[in-house]
């Protein structure tokens, strides 16, 4: 079922489109035919910069999490076989170090309203019972609402097309790689292999959830991507994690 069949999300959702092609309309002179391309990344850069304050919520969360693994791992080896003791030895420690264990995670879920309407806007070929007229804008001659996969199997496939979508993907896992060497948390050793690999796969699902979506969600994860990856880096200044 989607959600956004829903008549008052079917609505802000409406509401969502409509504000994009609005801002479209007044971008068009100075940008021309890039002009819902650039509402797209106005759009998401400013969604970014009013979240924030969730990234500094992580990186705290993150770099507390950092700092108490020594000790974390220490209770696991002294209370592994009794759960129960395990546990309340857990929430002491937390308390004793006046850290939250669920810092960081109400921010990212306070996020996902905001967040999951705009990257509905960009999926959604229907709103609202009609068309959604900004997948039918185009950059360079590519709509908006054309994905890299669709296009390679439909035979659609121009130059391009495969240059933009494609070039899409590539800034996306160029900013997962850039994490993945950068920003990579440090490794548990008590952790199993698997999870090692894991976390070194994760900054590349993007890029493949990129070959799926259309140009203008690509785009959307574009910015994402890579503003992500610098606000991280600064914020990983600021909240440096040991190790």
């Amino acid at each position: 079922m989607d959600l956004f069949a829903l008549p008052p999300l079917a609505a802000l959702l409406d509401l969502s489109t409509r504000g994009l092609l609005a801002l479209t309309s007044f971008l068009s002179p100075v940008a021309g035919g890039t002009a819902a391309a650039l509402a797209v990344v106005v759009v998401t850069l400013v969604v970014r910069a009013a979240l924030i304050p969730v990234g500094v919520s992580q990186a705290r969360a993150e770099r507390d999490r950092a700092r108490l693994a020594p000790r974390l791992r220490v209770l696991r080896q002294r209370w592994g076989k009794n759960p129960e003791r395990l546990q309340r030895e857990t929430m002491q420690l937390y308390r004793d170090a006046g850290v939250s264990p669920v810092a960081g995670c109400l921010p990212v879920l306070a996020q996902a309203p905001v967040v999951g309407l705009l990257y509905a806007v960009f999926l959604h070929a229907q709103v609202a019972g009609h068309a959604n007229a900004l997948l039918a804008e185009s950059v360079a001659g590519v709509p908006l609402g054309t994905s890299l996969l669709a296009a390679v199997t439909g035979g659609a496939a121009d130059a391009m097309t495969l240059a933009l979508l494609g070039g899409v993907v590539v800034v996306i896992a160029g900013a997962g790689e850039l994490t993945r060497r950068f920003l990579r948390p440090p490794q548990d050793p008590a952790a199993p292999a698997w999870a090692g690999r894991l976390i070194a796969v994760l900054p590349f699902t993007t890029a493949i959830v990129a070959l799926f979506v259309p140009l203008a969600a690509g785009l959307y994860l574009a910015v994402t991507s890579v503003w992500t990856f610098g606000q991280r880096c600064v914020l990983r200044r600021i909240y440096p994690i040991a190790g």
